[in-house]
């Protein structure tokens, strides 16, 4: 009953969703991967050219703290909806653990409807947020960019999360074993239960 990828490849995601879904799942979990893996090289190398610059030719690079401000915020939101792709949100089943079968599938359903909805309610209210940043005229004082472009990943990231735990709710409606999203199935790997 280990996390595993239910198709059992090797890296990689390949969507358990049929058809449509399947492929735009699946577009749109590589496009999150090259987000996350992008942004936090871009991150990396913009800290270190800001060190390199401070330390070894004395000036900084003036516009170090937005571009990270604004990469943590992209990675943030793009990885939100990966980690429930992947079942990787941090959970607390100390009780659920103890329930039997039939009670965590159900409560499973329970708890991704919930954070669907939840996420879709996040999703309406960054909207409303950034509409008003945007009305607010604001600009980014170093790369002189609006300041609403920042936040414009946390409405597309709390949407794409909506979706993956509405759609492992439906999962779990109709398979009969359990899963965290729509591939991983609920356990743990024999690495994590080691004591």
């Amino acid at each position: 009953m280990g996390s595993s990828n239910e198709t059992g490849k090797a890296p990689g995601y390949a969507s358990t969703l049929p058809g449509f879904l399947g492929t735009v799942d699946t577009v749109i979990s590589q496009v999150e991967s090259v987000i996350l893996a992008v942004g936090v090289i871009l991150m990396a190398i913009n800290t270190v050219a800001n060190v390199v610059g401070r330390f070894v030719f004395q000036h900084s690079i003036f516009f170090t703290e937005e571009l990270n401000r604004t990469l943590i915020v992209l990675i943030t939101f793009a990885g939100i909806g990966y980690a429930a792709r992947h079942g990787r949100h941090i959970r607390m089943s100390a009780i659920y653990d103890a329930l039997p079968p039939k009670t965590r599938k159900i409560l499973m359903i329970v708890i991704a409807l919930v954070t669907a909805t939840v996420m879709f309610a996040l999703f309406y209210f960054s909207i409303t947020y950034i509409m008003k940043v945007a009305k607010s005229g604001r600009i980014l004082p170093a790369i002189q960019f609006p300041v609403y472009w920042i936040y414009l990943w946390v409405p597309v990231g709390f949407f794409v999360t909506g979706v993956q735990y509405a759609l492992t709710a439906v999962k779990n409606v109709v398979q009969k074993d359990i899963y965290l999203s729509t591939h991983v199935l609920e356990g743990y790997e024999e690495d994590e239960i080691e004591i």
